[in-house]
């Protein structure tokens, strides 16, 4: 028997063995964008976790389009992954409640659940947000511009608010934060937010802006570069994320680091124990954000003075 295995060349399927068990050696994850080096680190935190026990990471793109999550999410089960670690788009789809009753278990990524009884990862991104509108406001701006991106995503309302009460307090005043919402969370959304703070009449330009992202930071600062605009002296940037890029644009990007790779690999660590475990306990982490101060805030305006 062992020489006719030999002689035919076979290799054991252990894919087809387990499958046969009702189950595989490999897991699910489901990103908004696998361009955004965000979502790269994170996918290597999944990786590790999962590495560590043996499984395989199956990478799907949903572009932050409903249907193309809810295609993946259909593949992944019929493949019979072992669970799924789901960045989803901005409505929470049905199909992750319906997945689950199929004994398919999902973690939410940097989203918060919206109940007690299922696994998430998130950052607190209302405190980010704090914490980009607060060191530009002791910098002395006092016109500051959040440039976030298409609606719904929760992580970017909640960073909008984290911005809108830092600068409500810091100026006593809504009418000093500009909101430009270009249509991507792209370099190229950065650009076209730029164009726009640049057609605004000097004297209501902002000095300062806080974007959604590292990407629409690196687009701002590419605009404002070309149209010879300072930065930080004419204009303060400060992103979100703090991907490894942030450190290495032209000039050094300051960022409020999110723990990228933890944020997978615990998201990764609790879907396993979901799996495994009969007597698993629903978690929900929520890290705390930095700000990491670089080149692209460092200036300090002066206030102006009131004449005596």
């Amino acid at each position: 028997m062992l020489s006719a295995i030999t002689a035919l060349g076979f290799v054991r399927n252990e894919s087809a063995r387990h499958l046969r068990a009702g189950r595989s050696r490999t897991i699910g994850l489901v990103v908004l964008d696998i361009a955004n080096p965000f979502f790269t680190d994170v996918a290597r935190g999944v990786e590790e976790a999962a590495n560590a026990q043996g499984l395989s990471v199956v990478l799907c793109n949903s572009d932050g389009q409903p249907a193309r999550e809810a295609a993946h999410l259909e593949v992944l089960t019929e493949q019979r992954v072992r669970g799924v670690v789901l960045a989803p788009t901005a409505e929470l789809s049905p199909q992750i409640e319906t997945l689950r009753q199929r004994g398919v278990p999902v973690v939410l990524l940097d989203r918060r659940a919206p109940g007690p009884d299922q696994c998430a990862v998130a950052v607190d991104d209302v405190l980010g947000g704090r914490l980009a509108a607060d060191h530009l406001l002791e910098r002395g701006h006092r016109r500051i511009a959040f440039i976030g991106g298409p609606g719904g995503l929760p992580q970017l309302q909640e960073r909008y608010r984290g911005v809108v009460a830092a600068v409500r307090e810091g100026t006593g005043s809504d009418d000093a934060l500009t909101v430009v919402t270009p249509e991507t969370l792209t370099v190229a959304g950065g650009r076209e937010a730029a164009a726009r703070l640049l057609g605004l009449p000097a004297g209501l330009r902002p000095t300062a802006a806080v974007c959604a992202n590292d990407l629409l930071a690196m687009g701002v600062l590419q605009e404002m570069v070309r149209h010879r605009v300072r930065v930080p002296d004419d204009l303060a940037i400060v992103g979100y994320d703090d991907i490894d890029y942030a450190a290495a644009a032209a000039v050094p990007l300051t960022s409020v680091r999110k723990p990228r790779q933890e944020l997978g690999r615990r998201a990764a660590e609790l879907l396993l124990d979901e799996a495994a475990a009969e007597g698993h306990q629903h978690d929900q982490p929520v890290f705390e954000p930095t700000l990491v101060v670089r080149e692209s805030s460092m200036v300090r305006r002066l206030r102006p003075t009131v004449a005596s």
